[in-house]
């Protein structure tokens, strides 16, 4: 079967404000928990003790990274709501919530998936914005612990701001509208309590690292010539069951709009195509990809470039 030939089953539901299925109430429900518990914080910080607090900020941070690569990627590919009213007030509640503009996001996302974590070229250019080989050397991918720690402060918004107005002047509008939106909030919370957001900024910085960290060993070991392994996957059921089948990376850059809920089954569909093509598949979730017992050799000790663990 070749790989063009593949047919995916689109989701559908006669749901008034769904669009795809019933079960995207599950991750809208859990958005909206989501933007209460960091409300919530705010509300615990001067009554609660400092122990306490420092467990629930350590709790955001990883949500952080939990939101944006669950309930905020799926939201970019499959928008929950028929209405475009409830999607544009979701896309503004997830931007407060996480700390950056969903419409952003999205710009910066689909930009990923035109390079899908692509080799620099002969300038040292990526298409990809965000590829874990942008900053790596001789062809290697950068090392983990840098690109999580470090691509929090390479975001260029000017960049994506005039890529979106290039495309969508409307939607570049509602980018910088959804990040003031943001900077507002967390100014407000700042005037009202100066040693609230002193001790929630290093937390928030600490889950968009967790989160480039997930996306690190998403693509770590994979294929940048290969579409059916741009990918790296994990199948660790817990895992997929709280991050809405983030897993299945391998399968989702092969082919992006499949819905979260057809992840197994699309995978199911290609898996003799996957092993032909060498997809890489890690045992523990992609924020502990560093625990893989067969992770490639690290850039430093040696080329990452061997055979991929088979599925």
């Amino acid at each position: 079967m070749k790989t063009n030939a593949v047919v995916v089953e689109r989701v559908t539901t006669d749901s008034k404000p769904f669009a795809h299925t019933r079960w995207d109430a599950v991750p809208v429900v859990a958005g909206l928990l989501h933007c209460a518990y960091f409300f919530g914080m705010f509300y615990l910080f001067p009554r609660a003790p400092l122990w306490v607090m420092i467990i629930l900020g350590l709790i955001y941070s990883i949500s952080i990274s939990w939101n944006i690569n669950g309930i905020s990627h799926n939201f970019i590919h499959n928008p929950y709501f028929r209405s475009p009213v409830l999607n544009r007030l979701f896309s503004i509640l997830e931007s407060i919530t996480v700390g950056f503009s969903q419409v952003f996001y999205e710009c910066i996302h689909m930009q990923h998936h035109k390079g899908n974590a692509d080799l620099p070229d002969e300038h040292g250019e990526t298409v990809d914005w965000i590829s874990i080989y942008k900053h790596g050397h001789d062809g290697d991918a950068e090392h983990p612990f840098k690109y999580a720690f470090f691509s929090f402060f390479r975001e260029d918004p000017k960049t994506v701001f005039q890529e979106l107005k290039r495309k969508n002047p409307r939607e570049a509008f509602w980018g910088v509208a959804e990040l003031t939106l943001f900077v507002t909030t967390f100014v407000i919370l700042g005037i009202l309590n100066w040693r609230y957001i002193c001790f929630l900024l290093p937390f928030y910085y600490f889950g968009h690292s967790l989160s480039y960290l997930n996306g690190y060993y998403r693509h770590y070991g994979g294929n940048p010539g290969e579409p059916l392994a741009w990918g790296v996957s994990s199948y660790d059921k817990l895992y997929n069951w709280t991050w809405f089948y983030n897993g299945y990376h391998a399968e989702h850059h092969f082919r992006p709009k499949v819905h979260w809920t057809r992840m197994q089954a699309f995978r199911d569909q290609i898996i003799e195509q996957q092993r032909a093509a060498g997809v890489r598949v890690i045992k523990p979730p992609h924020a502990l990809g560093f625990l893989d017992p067969n992770l490639p050799p690290h850039p430093k000790s040696g080329s990452m470039r061997e055979e991929p663990h088979p599925i």
